[in-house]
């Protein structure tokens, strides 16, 4: 465990995955892009939710199937192949149809951003095997923590590309241009994670005869185990946030002039925040501390959705998406590590999936955001985003504290 090798080659991928991705960051550019071609609110949320949540209906299914794989990294691959040819079909798309069919253009999005979506259910269950079978307890969160970091810069790196390209192209060309750059910067991320030295699996379940048998095995795991019930309840109203979040950007549109340059700011600012926030979480979680970590990424992201109720200058936007950056990767890193010290190694992909799996559904939050900002307004939208993340941020003390071997 812990070869050198394999860690260089996590935090490649995240890099490259980071800088392909963040061309369609749910609470900057895809906002944007969906409103530019005639979408509203709603679908801005649908469209947020359906990148970060397309994933959830299959992972279950996927982590039936992998329970007694002794090797992933196979299967693997050809999710990333399927995930690398959606990404670059919607930036083809964009370029054809975009200028004369909007509404096709929209839906062929849709499409490309569901298939990415929902391989990544499948993915994501793999990746968390191979991720817990090459590092030790310890070792995880400190290289979970670098590949964040790189992750960050790789963000960073796209939200300057972003900045040019929307600054010097026209739109609707200039969202396919960054879709088709970014898919080929992706493809390198998905090369390396792709080449790691996966060993056997030694321990692995007996298959289940039937999908359904595995269902009610899995339903009733969730029943027995009360660390695993608060750890899901905790993360689920983490992704509170992200009821707020796509529409920040559309609220400071209204208040402040919004070019390509700016918008890239706001990406950057997002960016090194996360960055520089994983010097902290990798620090923490080094030692252990997951359930502090979860706590003060919560108490950040609240402190950022306050702000947005007053904030009127490009400058407190910027800091609102600072704060949101970092505490997302505090949040994202706490709950990986939690689930795969909890887990028992023969049931580590039902313990992932069924995480995986029921918080997920947080990410559908950004469609009620939207059906409260068409029915309300940003001070309501803001204040049901706080009541949700308070109580995640008060459940998160009663997380099981497992100190890291």
């Amino acid at each position: 465990m812990d070869k050198f090798s394999n860690h260089i080659k996590n935090i490649l991928h995240g890099f490259f995955l980071a800088i392909g991705t963040t061309i369609a960051e749910p609470s900057t550019i895809l906002p944007l892009m969906v409103n530019y071609f005639g979408g509203g609110s709603v679908l801005v949320g649908f469209f947020a939710a359906l990148l970060r949540g397309g994933a959830i209906i299959v992972q279950l299914f996927a982590a039936f199937k992998a329970q007694h794989y002794p090797h992933m990294l196979k299967y693997l691959r050809r999710v990333f192949m399927v995930r690398f040819i959606a990404w670059f079909m919607i930036g083809i798309v964009i370029v054809s149809l975009g200028r004369d069919y909007p509404s096709l253009t929209l839906f062929f999005i849709g499409l490309g951003l569901f298939i990415f979506s929902f391989s990544a259910g499948f993915g994501a269950i793999y990746f968390k095997e191979i991720v817990a079978k090459i590092f030790s307890h310890k070792f995880r969160g400190k290289t979970m923590a670098y590949r964040q970091f790189f992750t960050a810069l790789g963000a960073l790196i796209s939200g300057t590309l972003a900045g040019l390209v929307l600054e010097h192209y026209e739109a609707p060309e200039s969202f396919g241009y960054l879709f088709i750059i970014s898919s080929v910067l992706m493809g390198l991320g998905y090369i390396a994670m792709g080449t790691v030295d996966e060993p056997v699996k030694e321990k692995t379940a007996p298959p289940n005869k039937s999908f359904k048998v595995f269902l009610h095995n899995a339903l009733a795991t969730l029943k027995m185990d009360k660390d695993l019930q608060i750890q899901i309840t905790v993360f689920l109203f983490a992704y509170g946030y992200l009821m707020a979040l796509p529409f920040i950007i559309l609220h400071a549109q209204s208040n402040i002039e919004l070019n390509g340059t700016a918008v890239g700011m706001l990406i950057t600012t997002q960016m090194v925040g996360a960055m520089l926030s994983n010097f902290l979480w990798g620090k923490l979680t080094g030692n252990g501390l997951n359930r502090l970590t979860a706590s003060i990424a919560l108490f950040f992201h609240i402190v950022a959705i306050s702000m947005a109720f007053w904030a009127s200058t490009l400058y407190e936007y910027m800091a609102i998406f600072f704060i949101i950056g970092g505490a997302a990767d505090g949040v994202r890193i706490a709950s990986g590590n939690l689930i795969l010290i909890l887990a028992p190694e023969e049931k580590r992909p039902v313990y992932v999936a069924l995480q995986i799996n029921i918080v997920s559904f947080g990410m559908f939050f950004s469609i009620l955001g939207g059906l409260v900002l068409h029915f309300g307004s940003y001070e309501l939208l803001y204040a049901l985003t706080l009541v949700m993340l308070l109580f995640a941020f008060f459940m998160s003390f009663k997380l099981k504290d497992v100190r890291a071997e």
